[in-house]
Parts: structure tokens; C-alpha cells; sequence
């Protein structure tokens, strides 16, 4: 965790604050800046650790299937329930439940979670028996979710629910200064996970690393580290400067929105519409392609036409 994280000192301050304690906790920061890990962090210096964690990630569940994924459902439910489902509550109990991007839940399913965090019980769909949870909630966002709460879209009450302990993790670019240390921690995992000798980077190599933007942040920076160690066969880890292209300079003057639908735009452009396999717009953001095809959706992006 400490390296991974940087310098963020503050983050690892309020990872020791809280994972003592039962708060809920609101991870909020750009794709790729690494919530999951801080909510891993969280769940393994609690009184939970020995318990399970279970991550799910909201922007990838349809509005039919959102409920049945999180609460379960009883046989007959709806139309293929052949048997009873356990939900993720029920899986996470006595550990903890991390729901990443919930800025993505359909209305009618944030009632089902405002309810499960007040009174502590869920109800299969189909089913009427409350349940009682006992579950530590973590959730994550790369949205603004005052303003969702402002445009109508989140529900007020939840938002306050979720944010009573907010961490923010700002995006690799505003930390430039963490990329060497990261680059060198990717390095030394992925030649041991791919049974590579220790090598050093070639020169420049860091230099140029803490030249770009990351608009994938820390996720893109572990890819292109990892494809580097594969890719070279000398004594020297190369960095080509070509997959340092992926999307155009932030602006930082847009929303998070724009700024990841023009991400998004950017690298389907330069994979010729291509999601899957190295190369391809999921690679190039440091993303995996079920979570791009969600963002693709939320962003009313058609693979066939719009990147064009």
C-alpha cells in the first residue's frame, strides 16, 4: 500500500483514522487513481480483516439486474430465476462491501441501498423476509456527486449517508513527484511476475514517465510499466514514446464528464474503434473492457459510429 500510494500522506492518515472504526467511507477520485486499493487498504487494517471483501463495480450492472446483484432474489422472481440467489450483501457480511462508481446506481436501486444502511436489513427481490446485514459499506466515485445531488440525478439523503467519512485521492498529474517511485515499484512486480531478470530503465525512460498526463492515471501507468517489461529483450527496460499518446492534454477548464468522454473519444480514434486485446481503448485507458463499455453507455457512445 505505501508504495503504491506515493506520497500521499495524507490519504494513509485517513486510511489509519478510519479503518479502525465502522464509518462509511466515500472514495472519490478520477478512473484509475487507485479507490479500490484505499478501500482494500481500509478492510485490511480493520477489525474485519478476516472477514470477506467483496468489490463491485456499479457502472458495469443494468438497472434490471442492479437489485437481484446486490440483495439476491428468491426463485421465481422474474423470468430465469430458477433458484435462489444470495446478493452481494449477503456475501460481504461480517467484512466488507465496496461498490465502486456509485454514482452509476439507477434511482429505484439507491432506495433499496438508502434502506440497507439505515435500518441494517435487505429483502431478496421476489422475496419479503428482511434480512439483517452486517456489513462495512465503502463506496468510490469519479463523479461529482454534490452536483448529481444538485441536478437530480443521486438522491440527497444517500449522498449523506455515503460521505461521512470522504477520502479524495487527486489524479497522477498532480502528483508527479510519486510517478518514479511508482514506475520502479511496477518494474521490479511485473519482471517477477513475468519471470523477467532485474533490469533498470533505459535512459529517459523516467523522464518521459513524468512528462505525460496519465488520463489513466496510476491503472495506466501500472499497464505501460507492464508491457515495457515484456516487450524488452535487452538490458534495459525501453519505453516507447508512441504508447505515451493515448488522449489529449487535460483540460482542466471541463468537467470530469468531458474530460473522460473525450478520454474515451480519443482512445477509440487511436485503436481504430477496437475495445479488446493490447492496444485496444480499454488497454490504452487502463481499464478493464466490461468497465469501458459501462462508461461507453453512461457517455451515449456507439462504438460503430461516434469515435469517428
Amino acid at each position: 500500500m505505501t508504495a503504491l500510494l506515493g506520497s500521499l500522506s495524507s490519504v494513509r492518515r485517513a486510511i489509519e483514522q478510519v479503518a479502525p472504526t465502522s464509518a462509511t467511507v466515500l472514495i472519490a477520485g478520477e478512473t484509475g487513481t487507485g479507490k479500490e486499493l484505499v478501500a482494500r487498504a481500509i478492510h485490511s487494517h480493520s477489525k474485519r480483516t478476516a472477514g470477506p471483501f467483496v468489490a463491485v463495480n456499479a457502472a458495469v450492472l443494468s438497472p434490471a439486474l442492479a437489485a437481484s446483484e446486490l440483495f439476491g432474489h428468491e426463485v421465481g422472481a422474474f423470468t430465469g430465476a430458477v433458484k435462489r440467489r444470495t446478493g452481494r450483501f449477503e456475501q460481504a457480511r461480517g467484512g466488507t462491501l465496496f461498490l465502486d462508481e456509485i454514482g452509476e446506481l439507477a434511482p429505484d436501486v439507491q432506495v433499496l441501498l438508502l434502506r440497507a444502511l439505515q435500518e441494517r436489513v435487505i429483502e431478496r427481490v421476489g422475496g419479503c423476509e428482511p434480512i439483517p446485514v452486517e456489513v462495512r459499506l465503502i463506496t468510490a466515485t469519479n463523479r461529482d456527486l454534490a452536483e448529481g445531488v444538485r441536478a437530480g440525478s443521486f438522491r440527497a439523503d444517500l449522498f449523506y449517508r455515503l460521505n461521512v467519512f470522504p477520502i479524495a485521492l487527486p489524479p497522477l498529474r498532480e502528483r508527479r513527484g510519486d510517478i518514479p517511485a511508482l514506475a520502479s515499484h511496477f518494474l521490479e512486480h511485473f519482471a517477477e511476475l513475468h519471470a523477467k531478470p532485474p533490469r533498470p530503465f533505459a535512459p529517459g525512460a523516467l523522464r518521459a514517465l513524468a512528462a505525460y498526463d496519465w488520463p489513466g492515471n496510476v491503472r495506466e501507468l501500472q499497464n505501460v510499466i507492464e508491457r515495457a517489461v515484456i516487450a524488452s529483450d535487452g538490458d534495459v527496460v525501453e519505453v516507447a514514446p508512441a504508447w505515451l499518446v493515448s488522449a489529449a492534454p487535460v483540460e482542466t477548464a471541463r468537467t470530469w464528464a468531458e474530460q473522460e468522454k473525450a478520454r474515451i473519444l480519443g482512445a477509440l480514434r487511436a485503436a481504430g474503434g477496437r475495445v479488446y486485446g493490447p492496444g485496444g481503448a480499454a488497454h490504452r485507458l487502463g481499464l478493464k473492457p466490461t468497465t469501458l463499455y459501462g462508461k461507453m453507455r453512461k457517455h451515449g457512445i456507439r462504438r460503430d459510429a461516434d469515435w469517428m
